[in-house]
């Protein structure tokens, strides 16, 4: 392996390899470095949702989440050419069902508001959900309907922008980063496999374990949250569909149904339990009652990184040079993978990116 590289991303999920491809396209000479696959890492275990005008509920993040769900328009076919692999790219839209008076008010609500912001965005009544997706419960009195939201197999964009990133010259490194190694005002390599690794930009992007990582200017604010998820046969004569109601959700995926997810603090843990699985099953079955009665035939876990606020840490730390942050995506790692990959590569390139990034700024959690 060179021991010198313009770029050293410490992270190999679905973030760093994102942002491995984007500053290598650019010219950059980049190392990955990538121990091996975490069985509790978030980006294999993710559904695959590109849920931007349903889960981001922060109006200042809304057209952010639009946009990084766009980009995915084009890089699904352009990594389809290049490596060879379908992501699994569709966008039939997603709907948010409303279970009960309030989930009714304030989804409307929601429609409201995002047609305002010039969106597309529909309110079903309950007739046509149940024309649409005729396992939905008797009890829906509605849905707010997003027909440009979609989703991707995870674990296949993972494995194209790995294969995207090696194509254009980016060196996987097995080795695990110990320590980010810096003069005090900017970072001069990683500290890896018993060598440091000399580098002038250094990317943090290992999720849940980012907050573990040595040599940091501060601690970082990133902690692991549980999810955890089930798979079931999906519903027989129900259209393929991505369906939300009361914080748990259904993806079809190849016949099956993909259901999910806790978000539990259990530090490190990342085992599936009794109880977390009760719960995703208690809210499903309400969803699509027909699910109740179908067999659990896989169960996992993975630990989302979440910061404080809630929202992705991406851009530069302004006490030192060279250091950037990828990190603490939450529920939203895939949505905001190409986004970030592409503002970090500019930023590792070029020293700025025009994309709207701002509410990602590192400084705000970093007082003072």
């Amino acid at each position: 392996m060179k021991q010198s590289y313009d770029v050293a991303i410490i992270g190999g999920g679905v973030i760093g390899a994102a942002c491995a491809r984007a500053a290598a396209g650019r010219g950059a000479r980049v190392v990955l470095f990538e121990p091996g696959p975490d069985p509790a890492a978030a980006s294999a275990a993710s559904a695959g949702l590109l849920a931007a005008q349903i889960e981001p509920t922060d109006p200042e993040t809304l057209a952010t989440a639009v946009h990084a769900r766009d980009l995915y328009e084009s890089l699904a076919a352009t990594l389809r050419e290049d490596t060879g692999i379908d992501i699994g790219f569709w966008r039939d839209g997603i709907a948010s069902v409303a279970l009960d008076d309030a989930a009714a008010e304030r989804l409307q609500a929601g429609v409201a508001a995002q047609r305002q912001a010039g969106l597309r965005c529909d309110w079903l009544e309950p007739e046509d959900v149940r024309e649409r997706w005729p396992a939905v419960a008797p009890g829906c009195l509605g849905a707010l309907y997003a027909p440009e939201d979609g989703a991707v197999d995870a674990p296949a964009l993972i494995r194209a922008l790995l294969a995207d990133a090696r194509r254009l010259g980016v060196t996987i490194a097995s080795e695990r980063v110990e320590r980010v190694a810096n003069d005090g005002t900017a970072v001069t390599g990683v500290a890896a496999g018993g060598a440091v690794v000399a580098c002038v930009h250094v990317v943090v992007a290992a999720g849940a374990w980012s907050s573990r990582l040595a040599g940091l200017p501060r601690p970082l604010p990133v902690e692991p949250v549980r999810g955890q998820m089930i798979q079931k046969p999906w519903p027989p004569g129900m259209p393929r569909a991505v369906l939300y109601a009361d914080h748990a959700y259904a993806v079809e995926r190849g016949g099956k149904a993909i259901l999910g997810s806790t978000m539990e603090r259990a530090g490190f843990d990342c085992r599936v339990t009794n109880e977390g699985l009760a719960e995703i099953q208690q809210r499903v079955t309400r969803l699509l009652p027909a699910l109740g009665a179908l067999p659990v035939e896989r169960a996992w876990a993975g630990l989302r990184p979440v910061t404080p606020d809630g929202l992705p840490i991406v851009g530069p730390d302004e006490g030192v040079e060279g250091l950037l942050y990828a990190t603490g995506h939450g529920r939203n790692g895939i949505l905001f993978a190409a986004l970030t990959g592409e503002a970090i590569g500019d930023l590792v390139t070029k020293g700025r990116t025009d994309l709207d990034i701002s509410t990602f700024a590192p400084q705000r959690l970093f007082p003072g």
